[in-house]
């Protein structure tokens, strides 16, 4: 299996997804690659542990395509987000595409999600691992 974790700007909430999830990962044969918007995010990611790292709007478009679950924050399936980040090419490669999504219900400026609960990080970040892990 090949768990695709998306970031972007700074790539925190990917690194910590990707510390958290290479510790619990006993199965040699998952492979944790690390797809960030830009070159820093990408370095941060794969420093955390990922297996494997590509940067940009080809290369997520190219490794979606390989990949059996993407994680990272709602935004990366939102049009613009992160700054502006989030390509509507990267959003729409990813909500389309066939592999599993878990989303951390991350807020963006411009978006409110509402009925979830208000947790820290730290614990959204636990439960999307045992979602991953189930």
């Amino acid at each position: 299996m090949i768990i695709a974790v998306v970031d972007g700007l700074g790539g925190g909430i990917g690194a910590q997804l990707i510390q958290k999830l290479s510790k619990e990962i006993t199965d040699k044969n998952i492979q944790i690659w690390a797809l960030g918007t830009n070159a820093n995010a990408t370095s941060v990611m794969v420093k955390a542990g990922a297996n494997r790292g590509a940067t940009g709007e080809n290369a997520l478009k190219v490794c979606i395509a390989e990949v059996d679950v993407v994680v990272g924050p709602f935004g990366i399936i939102m049009p613009n987000a992160m700054m502006g980040e989030i390509t509507p090419a990267i959003a729409e490669c990813i909500s389309t595409s066939k592999c599993r999504k878990v989303l951390l219900p991350v807020n963006q400026l411009h978006v409110e999600l509402v009925g979830f609960e208000n947790k820290p990080l730290n614990d959204v970040i636990k439960e999307a691992i045992l979602l991953l892990l189930k």
